[in-house]
């Protein structure tokens, strides 16, 4: 592999083609050094990645003409978000699949805490980051990725129902006015389609039992052609190997012929977590599937062939076959996770647990998304600019992947980060002290 050092001297050049090819997704040509502007301010290494921060590093003596074009290009602009991360894809893409395939399309979505009542789809839910209900909103996303990397390749916010609902609040906020409710799941199927139309090559899609739980997820994923492992919560039912709802009735001599599958209350599927306890310890077998900060990772698996249950008495044939796929760690009491892939029957265990395991690639994402690139720093309050500031927080991580793809870091070395760049800015005024205060709901 690969490891030369970064050649600074080069990188300004390179971002700078980078950015001219991005910007070209823009339309006009007025807003080509605003979104140069944006997207290098992301890249700062700077502790709030919000407009008055960024202007007083970008153009230190002239902030007060910087600030209004930041705003403008984020918050106003109407440009188009798909088109621009498509550009993202056509430039990163390559490099990212050059020693390494596309390996999955991986679903979630993160919170980001936000007080106040008037910015675009914040109200009372689960978030994520905080692991409790709070004020927040959410964002769906889907990422591409090799073993090595990934990258995002869609990102929309989630718009509760309180919010699809409220005229009043939809047009304050600018929401599109094609912009219906779905749950999430829904989003997902929805970007996974866009993405499929514009031809990007395909992976095995995986996803955690927020996704994987929602039968409509896994018959649509089925339905375009994909195969997935999905999380799916304990309670799932499925029948045991060898086992299969039971045909329809017989026919009577009168009326038509029964057509649905039957239980009984001898015959009845089991949850997955029952299942699993059958198990004994000389089904479970120890697999390790990447090398870790901490060293190899491993835990102990167990897979069955399986059919799904769910409301298979409106069916007249059983639910596919489909892998269950069990992690047991040797440490606790009951089995921790559970997965249903329809992935072939053929794959070894080492592997379906590989392509499973492969969805942290997005948790990283979101890692440096937030805390290198200000991804939860945006502080206004409408549709547009919330989706303008991400993608081109996704535009600048675009950047990052491509210096990594060249510059892949030595065995045991952390990847390059955004405060490693060596970006050419002017002085920077040491009496100026810009304002951003972190959690602020404000109008923009």
């Amino acid at each position: 592999m690969n490891n030369r050092q970064p050649d600074f001297s080069r990188q300004s050049g390179r971002l700078q083609v980078y950015l001219e090819r991005l910007t070209r997704a823009a339309g006009h040509a007025d807003r080509v050094i605003p979104i140069e502007n944006y997207t290098k301010g992301l890249l700062l290494p700077i502790e709030r990645k919000s407009v008055e921060p960024m202007a007083a590093r970008l153009a230190p003596g002239n902030v007060r003409r910087m600030h209004p074009s930041l705003h403008h290009i984020v918050a106003d602009a109407a440009w188009s978000d798909a088109a621009l991360l498509e550009e993202v894809r056509r430039q990163v893409l390559p490099a990212m699949t050059r020693r390494h395939g596309l390996a999955a399309w991986i679903v979630d979505d993160t919170g980001f805490p936000k007080k106040g009542s008037h910015s675009v789809g914040v109200t009372r839910q689960y978030c994520g980051q905080l692991g409790k209900q709070e004020n927040c909103r959410i964002a769906v996303s889907v990422s591409l990725a090799t073993a090595q990397t990934s990258l995002p390749a869609t990102y929309q916010l989630y718009l509760p129902e309180i919010w699809a609902n409220d005229a009043e609040r939809r047009r304050k906020a600018g929401v599109p006015e094609e912009v219906r409710f779905q749950t999430k799941p829904e989003i997902a199927l929805a970007q996974i389609r866009s993405l499929v139309n514009e031809d990007v090559p395909r992976g095995v899609v995986l996803a955690d039992a927020a996704y994987g739980n929602d039968n409509g997820f896994r018959e649509g994923l089925e339905t375009l052609g994909f195969a997935y492992v999905v999380g799916i919560q304990s309670s799932t039912s499925v029948w045991p190997p060898g086992i299969a709802p039971l045909p329809p009735q017989a026919r009577s001599r009168m009326g038509r012929p029964a057509r649905l599958l039957r239980r009984d209350e001898q015959h009845q599927p089991l949850s997955v977590k029952e299942l699993a306890l059958c198990l004994s310890a000389s089904d479970l077998r120890r697999v390790s599937w990447r090398e870790g900060t901490r060293g190899t990772m491993h835990s102990r698996f167990a897979r069955l062939r399986v059919r799904v249950a769910h409301r298979d008495y409106w069916r007249s044939e059983p639910h596919p076959q489909q892998w269950l796929l069990i992690e047991w760690p040797k440490t606790e009491k009951e089995p921790m996770k559970y997965w249903l892939s329809n992935l072939p029957e053929a794959i070894s265990l080492r592997q379906l647990v590989a392509t499973a395991k492969l969805r942290w690639r997005i948790e990283r994402d979101y890692e440096e998304l937030k805390q290198e690139l200000g991804l939860g720093h945006y502080e206004g309050r409408n549709w547009r600019g919330f989706h303008h500031h991400a993608t081109l927080c996704i535009a600048a991580y675009g950047f990052l992947v491509l210096e990594r793809c060249l510059f892949p870091p030595a065995p045991g070395s952390p990847p390059l980060r955004a405060i490693d760049l060596r970006l050419r800015l002017p002085r920077m005024q040491p009496s100026y002290t810009p304002r951003g205060a972190a959690g602020a709901d404000r109008t923009a």
